[in-house]
């Protein structure tokens, strides 16, 4: 992604700017659309606490990120206690990771005001798909239920619309006018 984001720049200031639009239109439209999925995933994170247990179920959604953070610093997956420096790293992981398939849906469909945001909820599920069937959920412990699988779909679903819908607006309101295959063309209608 560094790599990426230098070719950008050198693009935005030194050739047509078009690298340099779509690169930080998926960023931005990946790290909102990581937001909206986590936000979606607090009451069930927090619905003991919150006292709606009765109604949302409780689920530890978020107990991958230290993990994520162990793994990126070399450390055991599993730990009694996380350091802060471990949590730290594996929710910058996790944002960088929804910025990176911001970038890629971006990558994949061209100018996003030419494509209906549907395809960033496609996307999105076949992810999480990819996600239920490869050892990830054994790897960090995640029983896959019946509830975990339609909450974390939903949440996803949740990523995709964030993600169509941001990448589509952006779009529209801050691009200039560009060059893209087939000859000139405005990028926002």
């Amino acid at each position: 992604m560094i790599i990426l984001f230098g070719f950008a720049v050198f693009d935005r200031f030194r050739a047509d700017g078009i690298l340099w639009q779509a690169v930080l239109l998926g960023f931005v439209g990946g790290l909102l659309a990581a937001i909206s999925y986590d936000v979606f995933r607090l009451p069930f994170v927090f619905a003991k606490e919150s006292g709606i247990a009765s109604i949302v179920p409780p689920m530890d959604l978020f107990k991958v990120f230290p993990r994520f953070g162990a793994m990126v610093l070399g450390q055991p997956i599993e730990q009694d206690h996380y350091s802060f420096t471990t949590q730290i790293v594996g929710w910058i992981y996790h944002f960088s990771n929804g910025a990176t398939f911001g970038v890629m849906y971006v990558a994949m469909i061209g100018n996003p005001t030419r494509r209906h945001w549907v395809w960033a909820v496609v996307m999105a599920l076949a992810l999480e798909l990819g996600m239920l069937l490869t050892p990830y959920p054994q790897v960090f412990s995640i029983p896959v239920t019946a509830r975990f699988v339609v909450v974390t779909i939903a949440a996803h679903a949740i990523f995709g619309v964030g993600l169509g819908f941001t990448v589509r607006a952006l779009a529209k309101h801050f691009a200039e006018p560009r060059m893209v295959a087939g000859g000139p063309e405005p990028l926002a209608a």
